[in-house]
């Protein structure tokens, strides 16, 4: 550890140049990290926020939710299969306040349910983000679909669904704008759920994916992520690479004086690790700040468990790309080195 620190404090530039590096890679990488995770949870808070279980839906609808009927006939075999079955029904629509001004939203309906607020006829609940776009309680907000007006009465929080807020509203009302008393989805809590016929299960995670979009936004940031982890391991590979071509006279002449080859990998993990450490710790301190001066309207989500476990991944790269670089370290004969280096 000595002899390693002294060389970082020697070569400063060097190892100044390295850190650097790996430090805007890892801040780029936790950014993007936590715009894929605001992004998702933004696009399927609605989801997220529920218990794991097992979503239903009809197998004719290919996993499209607004082509999934679940009828009265359908509903009560589901029940007979589990009395603790929740029905629900999502459709995208919109509400126009009394400025004409219309606000894109996510209309679930459901029945009897925990899990959701229980929402008179004549009424909405609505997601606490609408708020800034001028909705108030008691706004009385008009659909095209529906005669009367619907009234707010309350807000929550983190209940989003496609990016647009969840307006929660009666059963009935939702049957009078669309037509239908049919749900389309039901979920079973918990695990163990049995196989229905005709009906086709999706795990949470699975019902996320069906939502248009996600799939390919997840993708899309996540591939970003993963070339971002990449580079850094080629980079700490070339980084040590060079730097091990450069002292290998100076590796020769401490393999004669008897340092054990396992010694000299242990000082070049040790310059890794104090490198590595120093950069992540900058990145992590530097990503939560930046989570929290971000405008409200841009999701960003970067927990410290999340930051960690990706400095967790960063410093294993670190040590495999380093360790591959240093395989010439164990090749170095001490008189062939010493010669090569002019000594």
């Amino acid at each position: 550890m000595k002899m390693a620190w002294k060389e970082i404090v020697k070569s400063k530039t060097r190892y100044l140049i390295l850190g650097s590096i790996i430090f805007l890679i890892s801040l780029l990488t936790m950014i993007i990290s936590g715009l894929a995770n605001g992004l998702s949870y933004d696009n399927g808070s609605l989801i997220k926020e529920m218990p794991e279980g097992t979503f239903y839906m009809q197998e004719e609808a290919e996993g499209q939710h607004n082509f999934s009927s679940l009828d009265g006939e359908i509903r009560d075999e589901i029940e007979d299969a589990s009395s603790d079955a929740m029905f629900l029904s999502i459709q995208m629509g919109e509400v126009e306040a009394a400025d004409e001004k219309r606000h894109s939203v996510a209309f679930v309906s459901t029945e009897d349910s925990n899990l959701f607020p229980s929402v008179e006829a004549g009424q909405l609940i609505l997601d606490a983000s609408i708020m800034e776009e001028g909705i108030a309680r008691g706004d009385d907000l008009t659909n095209g679909l529906l005669e009367q007006s619907l009234t707010v009465e309350a807000f929550v929080d983190h209940q989003k669904y496609s990016h647009a807020p969840v307006a929660f509203i009666n059963p009935d009302d939702f049957q009078k704008m669309y037509r239908t008393d049919a749900f389309q989805v039901a979920l079973i809590v918990g695990d163990g759920a049995p196989e229905i016929d005709g009906l086709s299960q999706f795990t949470n995670d699975e019902f996320l994916n069906t939502i248009p979009s996600y799939s390919a936004e997840q993708l899309s940031l996540n591939m970003i992520v993963a070339f971002l982890f990449a580079i850094s391991g080629m980079l700490f590979g070339i980084f040590f690479y060079m730097i091990n071509v450069q002292k290998i006279a100076i590796y020769g002449i401490l393999k004669a004086v008897g340092v054990k080859t396992s010694t000299l990998y242990k000082m070049m993990w040790v310059q890794m690790v104090i490198i590595t450490v120093i950069a992540l710790v900058s990145s992590i301190g530097i990503s939560q700040f930046v989570g929290v001066v971000m405008p409200e309207g841009m999701p960003f989500l970067l927990t410290l468990s999340t930051a960690s476990l990706m400095s967790l991944i960063f410093l294993i790269i670190g040590f495999v790309g380093s360790t591959a670089s240093g395989i010439q370290i164990s090749k170095v004969e001490p008189m062939q080195a010493i010669n090569q280096g002019g000594l």
